[in-house]
């Protein structure tokens, strides 16, 4: 054998080791690493969706705290049923005080609501518009939740005006 057949066996051997190890060793670790890039990348987008459901989430937190507050600060404005006789006073000391005259004033039939009690009253006040206008101002300022509704304004006489309608007072409910 010649030094030129054994270069030649040898490097053929030589290739044929490296195509092997190829073969066998070097494209299934390649594969694996794909695979493995890509559990990784899928678990990286899994990751960025929980960031964004967290961040939601915190945002939504928020929202119930600020709803939250919002429902305590209107419970606030509603007083007990069982004030029902003094913001009938309230209302009656504003008008009078404004110079009107109340003329009916009339309880209609409660309203159970899910978290609240509406409580209609009909009106009739009669006095100048300036009075009734003064009388809607102050209404306003009480420290708890009314409904104005129904409104019908007449004359009557000079200067005079008749003003009847539905005023809704809001009260907590107790069996909610």
């Amino acid at each position: 054998m010649t030094s030129g057949l054994r270069q030649a066996i040898f490097f053929v051997l030589l290739i044929g080791v490296a195509a092997a190890g190829y073969q066998y060793m070097i494209k299934p670790a390649n594969r694996k690493l794909a695979e493995t890039k890509q559990k990784l990348e899928g678990k990286r987008a899994k990751l960025t969706e929980f960031e964004q459901a967290t961040a939601q989430a915190d945002d939504f937190n928020k929202q119930l705290e600020q709803l939250q507050e919002a429902v305590r600060f209107f419970e606030s404005k509603l007083p007990p049923t069982s004030e029902v006789h003094k913001v009938l006073e309230q209302v009656t000391v504003i008008a009078q005080k404004q110079g009107l005259t109340p003329k009916t004033i009339r309880t209609l039939v409660q309203k159970n609501n899910s978290g609240y009690v509406e409580q209609p009253m009909n009106m009739k006040l009669v006095g100048s518009f300036t009075s009734f206008y003064a009388f809607l101002l102050e209404l306003e300022k009480l420290p708890r939740i009314m409904k104005l509704r129904e409104l019908k304004l007449d004359k009557d006489g000079e200067g005079q005006i008749g003003a009847e309608f539905i005023v809704s007072i809001f009260f907590q409910n107790k069996a909610a």
